[in-house]
């Protein structure tokens, strides 16, 4: 590990920002010399302490068109929240649902889920092949939505149409006039996701049994288990089913569907791809530095760097007058550090920094031990390959910032 191969690390993962969001990312980079800085009825919120501020003290409007929550509930209809879109007892309930599967013990069950996808999935790196880590990220992350929500719907699938729903809906919501077609294709996107989640013996979901692997890796056979002979259902084996947000309340299964997915495909391909070219195999392969590392990573990838809000009242961000109704960009990679600080186990950040990536206050994302505890068992996968990457392409159409194709093979 040496500055120049951190450099190295740091322009691939630069890519990943000016490939899909040139000038936003651009202007964001030309003002965060300054905590806070105003752009008419704009605050963009760079600072650290300002950031936590905002996210803790600034009353918010979480429905707000712009916003995550406003998008989320344009974009996934249904009788109640989406979790982003809440305050108070209905967010504290919703959150109390997921806190079974994304607690500690859920976690730990989600593991005998995601570990043979890993072992399979990097079986071809022995051998002298390449893995795409996007595709094996998509697979990780899909399982694990399944468990969550108890769905016998294909991983894969689930996958794929959680990314094509948080991308069309960010074209949707893009600033500018009305774009009907944009908003018609993000209706249609989230239909086919909800009809993926879907429960019932006519649903597209057709369960997920794992048969023998592809070329691609893939398993050709995922029909249900538990419908199809198949042997036991895995979810069930774990204690999985039930532990996530009612099924009956497709909106909400499908915004965790959304949220797990695009930020595990955005997060763990950049997060390889900095361990490797900054030279960081020796501490992933520390099992005492590990977990350090993990933080680190995510840290400085920041899988959501930026986060839209809406003040609800008048207040005061960073020292900066906020008036109701002002908007705020509030830049999670630069309050964290990521753009200044490289990720070192041996030294990292205090906590209290780096996990403000996944937020603050009663809002932070309740999915940080997940993403944590499956990054770092990837890392502990890969190490004894040391990879390095062979092919790397930018997805200018994902709602994240990350990789369409990240290809790695074992070091020679």
């Amino acid at each position: 590990m040496s500055p120049v191969s951190h450099a190295r690390a740091r322009r691939r993962d630069r890519r990943v920002y000016l490939g899909g969001h040139p000038v936003l990312f651009g202007l964001l980079a030309a003002t965060r010399g300054r905590p806070v800085r105003r752009i008419g009825a704009t605050l963009l919120v760079h600072g650290t302490e300002a950031y936590r501020q905002a996210l803790t003290r600034l009353p918010l409007d979480r429905m707000a068109a712009g916003t995550t929550g406003g998008a989320a509930r344009a974009a996934l209809p249904g009788d109640g929240g989406v979790l982003f879109d809440q305050e108070g007892s209905g967010h504290r309930s919703d959150r109390r649902e997921l806190a079974a599967g994304l607690g500690a013990a859920g976690v730990e069950d989600l593991r005998a889920l995601w570990q043979p996808v890993l072992v399979r999935r990097l079986a071809p790196l022995a051998g002298g092949g390449e893995v795409d880590l996007v595709e094996l990220a998509r697979e990780l992350s899909g399982t694990v939505v399944c468990a969550l929500l108890g769905s016998g719907a294909d991983p894969y699938e689930v996958a794929r149409a959680a990314a094509e729903a948080a991308a069309a809906s960010v074209r949707s919501h893009l600033p500018g006039p009305r774009r009907p077609r944009a908003e018609a294709a993000a209706a249609r996107a989230a239909g086919r996701l909800g009809g993926l989640l879907a429960p019932g013996p006519d649903s597209p979901a057709a369960g997920a049994c794992a048969g023998e692997a592809g070329a691609d890796g893939r398993a050709t056979d995922r029909r249900g288990p538990a419908r199809h002979g198949c042997g036991p259902d895995p979810a069930a084996q774990a204690g999985m089913r039930g532990h996530g947000p009612d099924r009956a309340d497709g909106a909400l299964a499908a915004m965790v569907a959304v949220a797990a997915v695009n930020t595990t495909v955005a997060a763990l391909p950049r997060a390889v791809a900095w361990c490797a070219d900054a030279g960081l195999w020796d501490q992933a392969g520390d099992g005492a530095l590990r977990p350090a590392l993990a933080a680190e990573l995510l840290r400085v990838t920041a899988a959501s760097p930026l986060l839209p809000r809406v003040a609800a009242a008048d207040g005061t961000v960073g020292g900066c007058p906020v008036r109701a109704g002002d908007r705020l960009l509030l830049v999670a990679r630069h309050a964290a550090d990521a753009h200044r600080r490289d990720p070192d186990a041996r030294r990292p950040a205090q906590p209290a920094l780096s996990r403000l990536v996944f937020g603050a206050g009663a809002h932070a994302c309740p999915g940080a031990r997940l993403a944590s505890v499956q990054l770092i068992d990837v890392l502990a996968a890969l190490a004894p390959y040391r990879p390095v990457v062979t092919r790397a392409r930018v997805d200018r159409g994902a709602a994240l910032p990350g990789w369409r194709t990240l290809r790695v093979r074992a070091a020679s």
